[in-house]
């Protein structure tokens, strides 16, 4: 253990570890460190990446709307050490996860969507009531 204690300076090569890219979380394998950076096979998908641009968050109007596709199975992808943490879970099945994956970021944008209905619903409601 180092003295700053800190858990990426214990992590070694083969070890599962969880990491995000770019809005997405995944489990992987832990392939090589180099220096601040880690390499990473990717073995699920725990989060689908947002998509749209992740500098302007929820704004449909940007230049480019990013389309982000989730890291491929076993692809391998280099990390800042510091977004790498030990993951302790069952490995999901890759497919398996990214379904899963999927449908979560579907329902979180379609309860996102109905929020927002309901919203503006109630704010043309007040505005009308404002005059």
């Amino acid at each position: 253990m180092s003295t700053s204690g800190s858990v990426e300076n214990e992590l070694k090569v083969g070890e599962i570890v969880k990491i995000e890219v770019r809005s997405g979380h995944y489990a992987g394998e832990l392939v090589e460190l180099n220096g601040p950076r880690a390499l990473v096979k990717v073995l699920a998908v725990l989060k689908h990446p947002e998509q749209g641009d992740l500098h302007q968050p929820y704004d449909p109007d940007v230049a480019m709307f990013h389309e982000r596709r989730a890291l491929s199975f076993t692809e391998k992808t280099t990390v800042l050490l510091r977004d790498v943490k030990r993951y302790t879970g069952n490995v999901p099945d890759y497919r398996e996860s990214l379904h899963d994956a999927v449908a979560a970021e579907i329902e979180a944008l379609d309860r996102l969507n109905r929020w927002t209905a309901k919203g503006l619903e109630l704010m043309e409601q007040l505005k009308k009531d404002y005059k």
